[in-house]
């Protein structure tokens, strides 16, 4: 059931956005609280407002909120292209394809990961939000490569913590724009969701600490081959941090990537790999580690930079 709220906007929340504001008074997720926002279901001073508008302190804010939704369906079709690596009781490895999501979203309708390995028969652990129960790391839905979901709740647990004490070890393989200068170095940028557009983030000032490690592997007249291993893991963390350096992922359009570049290529998407994850393995306390190698379509874009060298 709907509930209605009403109160004073705080001082602590004067010149935020309406829906960061009504996702930190109320608890939402962002995406939850712009909802609210476009459905009118938010007033300021007795008036509906734009999800962006400013609130100011004093202001009267009146939102119905949604009532508890229930678990979100699993889709259970076949993912093509999805492969599992690795799998016993506790854990799956899956080697994730390109236009897949880790798991079901809001305004999401294409296959997830975790509704291919439902449809494989893989039960996965009930630990975690609704929607996506089982999974302790997610990759964007243009990036391919290695996830590990749980499958027992202690290994939700164990694995959580690993990656939350960054005792993982994501290794992701990228080609951007140009040459990085320095060849191998730390980027330190705190990345936060972007001011002016609502599905990018941005290296801002006062977001959260982001730190990127990066190597040179090889490198082309127009682009470079990083091997990248990331301290924090910050949505679009390492798309955000290159374009943040002018050398953005070659076919990443949505942050900056120069499109006829990409077209040589024959990239619809930006070259970004997860290479290699490694960790100490929840149940067996032993050390893991597997490998990915490029899709199809990472590959050719290499070939052909190679081919131009």
């Amino acid at each position: 059931m709907a509930e209605h709220r009403s109160l004073p906007v705080p001082d602590g929340l004067d010149g935020l956005r309406l829906d960061q504001a009504i996702s930190r008074l109320f608890g939402l997720s962002r995406t939850a609280a712009a909802a609210v926002a476009e459905a009118g279901d938010a007033l300021v001073d007795g008036v509906p407002r734009p999800k962006s508008d400013k609130v100011s302190a004093g202001d009267w804010l009146e939102v119905t909120l949604p009532g508890p939704a229930g678990p979100a369906p699993v889709e259970t079709e076949p993912v093509a292209g999805l492969k599992v690596v690795y799998s016993d009781n506790d854990i799956v490895v899956v080697d994730k394809p390109v236009g897949v999501a880790a798991h079901p979203s809001p305004g999401w309708t294409g296959p997830t990961v975790i509704g291919g390995l439902a449809a494989m028969g893989h039960t996965i652990a009930t630990s975690g939000a609704a929607e996506r129960q089982g999974v302790v790391h997610r990759l964007d839905v243009g990036t391919t490569g290695l996830m590990v979901v749980a499958k027992s709740e202690r290994a939700y647990s164990l694995l959580k913590r690993a990656f939350k004490a960054r005792e993982v070890d994501k290794r992701y393989h990228a080609v951007v724009q140009g040459h990085p200068d320095p060849l191998r170095g730390t980027i330190d940028a705190p990345i936060d969701r972007h001011p002016h557009h609502d599905y990018k983030w941005a290296v801002v000032s006062g977001g959260r600490p982001s730190i990127t490690h990066y190597d040179t592997v090889e490198a082309f007249p127009a682009a470079s081959l990083l091997d990248i291993t990331l301290e924090t893991g910050r949505t679009h963390q390492i798309r955000v941090h290159f374009s943040a350096m002018r050398h953005p992922c070659v076919g990443d359009l949505t942050y900056g990537a120069d499109p006829t570049l990409a077209t040589r290529v024959g990239l619809t998407r930006q070259w970004l790999h997860a290479r290699s994850l490694g960790f100490v393995h929840p149940a067996t306390d032993e050390y893991v580690q597997f490998t990915s190698d490029y899709p199809d379509d990472l590959a050719h874009a290499l070939s052909v930079l190679r081919g131009e060298a």
